[in-house]
């Protein structure tokens, strides 16, 4: 499950290419590919520019007349699929900070 205080990231082994609004997605190690349509092609350029899934999230609330609680579902479910299948990685975001003791 992502959270919405972690980072996404684009692997090194993963081609993006848009054509018009829509988006393809290639994991070149798997070969496996998704087709995102224009929704999910924003979601998918937000998410990975943006400096956490929360910041990602705010913008789309403020650019579609959504639902925040469908939002919130449909964005996770996405990026959760989208990283099983090894064409995200989602970093969490207390890696690289010291806890204090």
């Amino acid at each position: 499950m992502v959270m919405f205080s972690d980072k996404v990231s684009v692997p090194g082994h993963v081609l993006v290419r848009f054509l018009d609004k829509e988006a393809v997605l290639l994991n070149i190690e798997t070969e496996r590919y998704f087709g995102l349509d224009e929704t999910g092609a924003r979601m998918w350029q937000l998410a990975t520019t943006a400096a956490n899934i929360d910041a990602a999230y705010q913008a789309l609330l403020n650019e579609y007349d959504v639902d925040a609680q469908t939002l919130r579902e449909h964005l996770s479910e996405l990026l959760e699929k989208l990283a099983d299948n090894g064409l995200l990685t989602v970093t969490s975001s207390d890696v690289g900070t010291a806890s204090s003791i």
